[in-house]
């Protein structure tokens, strides 16, 4: 399958013969960046705010998932859970929620805005994650501490990270270089690439790190 990342939380995820998934459209005069121009058979929106919901810049969907269930489309299965993503008790805070995507047995998680590091039990529902699209900037979502401690339970082959500073995000966030020393790598170290390409056979052992360039199409 293919990943790429367009910037704050918004990914596609593409497999020859599976429906096309983007998650977390934004809108641009918000969050910054350019406006976004996607194709997608399936939308996913983690929570109802402008840096995620933006469904209007995503053409050709069929299907638009904003909360917790089990779907199966297009020959992906989805699951979605919801978490406390502002930590707040009050019945009426707003929620998050992750979504794990399962591409023949390929699996991906997105966790969206999640704030706080979930619980062993929490963790192990998830089932085995191939790859983690990871929030590490801070700005209502988990912190780089935070994000590598998520990281450590989840225990993925690979980790892309998400939500952080860049040159064209309005909003203020931490910068990916804080993630990185978290992880006990720096920026020299990563090499950015344009776009994720993941099959069962070249999934490392060991948790990777991969750092996306954001595309703007």
């Amino acid at each position: 399958m293919d990943i790429t990342w367009y910037g704050q939380s918004c990914f596609r995820l593409t497999e020859r013969g599976m429906a096309t998934v983007v998650t977390d459209p934004y809108d641009h005069l918000v969050i910054g960046y350019r406006p976004l121009k996607l194709r997608a058979d399936i939308v996913t929106v983690s929570h109802n705010a402008p840096g995620h919901n933006y469904i209007e810049a995503v053409k050709g969907a069929s299907r638009i998932i904003t909360g917790p269930g089990e779907f199966e489309i297009g020959g992906v299965f989805i699951t979605g859970i919801q978490t406390d993503g502002h930590n707040k008790k009050a019945k009426d805070a707003p929620r998050n929620t992750l979504y794990v995507f399962d591409y023949n047995g390929l699996t991906v998680v997105h966790l969206g805005d999640l704030k706080t590091v979930p619980s062993q039990a929490e963790i192990e529902a998830l089932g085995t994650v191939n790859i983690a699209l990871v929030p590490v900037g801070g700005g209502g979502s988990l912190n780089a501490a935070k994000a590598a401690e998520v990281i450590s339970l989840l225990e993925p082959n690979l980790v892309v990270p998400m939500h952080y500073a860049t040159p064209d995000v309005k909003i203020a966030l931490d910068p990916l270089n804080k993630f990185l020393k978290e992880m006990g790598l720096s920026a020299n170290t990563v090499e950015k690439q344009p776009s994720l390409r993941v099959t069962r056979s070249n999934l490392p052992e060991e948790t990777r790190v991969v750092v996306l360039e954001y595309q703007q199409e």
